[in-house]
């Protein structure tokens, strides 16, 4: 059922009643702070909100940021709904078919709440940084958990996403596995430190070069592989990535070239900026040290799964450098 003709304060109020009557069903709870809990144990986890009381083990859990989809899948769990980039999105094809079937609940800028809350769920998984405004909303619905921001702290994310599910300690053991397949992948690499990893990913409007603080630089990083001068963003507030014009694509060389893109209007964009001059003249292309990655990996994964998954692309495609 759709609220098409409704003010948006209307459309709220309607969600909520709608919420309200489904928590009860499920046992109820109100409130900001601990709307859903359920007769049974919880637990209380601090998060970017503030405090929210979770149930001990949820089972039916919404998450509404692409890192809490490699997040759960991670931990082994399921979701029953998650909001996606944007309306042309599917569900990220590396976490493979059992989450294929998910049902959608929006974009990450506009959840559906409708749709949210016809899910019935015992716990909600968000980001403050993109949905700060829905959070009382939301919460009426079920115990909400936001962590902060996107990226930069996606460990610290995933830690709290564990916690939230009642999955601490196996998260922490998650997390501690991958940098250890990331350490032994730069170990296997010699000296990584002196190949030049340059990164960059094409969207429908914008190229980007991407810095030390995106979660694809973390994980570089975390390997111990060098990056190009420019892509370090020294002196740049925002240190994930920065914008480049097509005309500046030669300062994008590197030892290696990793690329992706986001979406069928920036892959266009792509195969019209690399079949130019200024590609074709760069020292990685004529060399053919570069390698077009999954950007759901790469980009929107942000999470172990992911971060793993970059780790054998990085070992895959720079191991044949160094063998040189």
């Amino acid at each position: 059922m759709r609220f098409h003709g409704f003010s948006r304060l209307a459309r709220g109020v309607a969600v909520v009643a709608m919420a309200g009557l489904a928590l009860t069903a499920c046992g109820g709870g109100s409130g900001s702070g601990d709307s859903g809990s359920a007769a049974g144990a919880t637990r209380t986890v601090k998060h970017a909100m503030g405090e929210t009381k979770v149930p001990e083990h949820p089972s039916r859990i919404v998450v509404l940021d692409t890192d809490k989809l490699d997040s759960l899948y991670t931990l082994g769990i399921t979701p029953v709904g998650a909001a996606l980039p944007d309306e042309q999105s599917g569900i990220p094809k590396y976490l493979g078919p059992s989450f294929a079937t998910i049902k959608s609940v929006g974009t990450l800028q506009e959840p559906d709440l409708e749709a949210i809350a016809a899910l019935q769920p015992d716990l909600i998984l968000g980001s403050k940084f993109r949905q700060e405004k829905f959070y009382d909303e939301l919460s009426k619905i079920a115990p909400t958990v936001f962590t902060e921001k996107v990226g930069i702290t996606w460990k610290e994310n995933f830690l709290l996403d564990a916690e939230a599910v009642g999955k601490k300690a196996e998260g922490e053991q998650k997390l501690q596995a991958y940098e250890a397949q990331a350490k032994a992948v730069g170990q296997e690499l010699g000296d990584p430190a002196k190949l030049k990893i340059s990164l960059i990913r094409f969207r429908p409007a914008e190229i980007r070069e991407y810095g030390p603080d995106s979660f694809a630089g973390i994980v570089l990083n975390d390997i111990g592989v060098g990056r190009p001068q420019e892509q370090l963003l020294e002196g740049k507030a925002d240190r994930r990535f920065a914008p480049i014009s097509p005309e500046q694509i030669d300062q994008v060389d590197g030892d290696m070239i990793f690329v992706s893109a986001f979406g069928a209007d920036a892959a266009k964009q792509q195969a019209q900026v690399t079949a130019g001059p200024l590609w074709n003249k760069l020292s990685a292309v004529k060399a053919g040290h570069v390698q077009v990655v999954d950007d759901e990996v790469w980009m929107t994964g942000i999470g172990v799964t992911a971060a793993g998954k970059v780790v054998d692309d990085v070992k895959k495609f720079l191991t044949p450098l160094i063998q040189k």
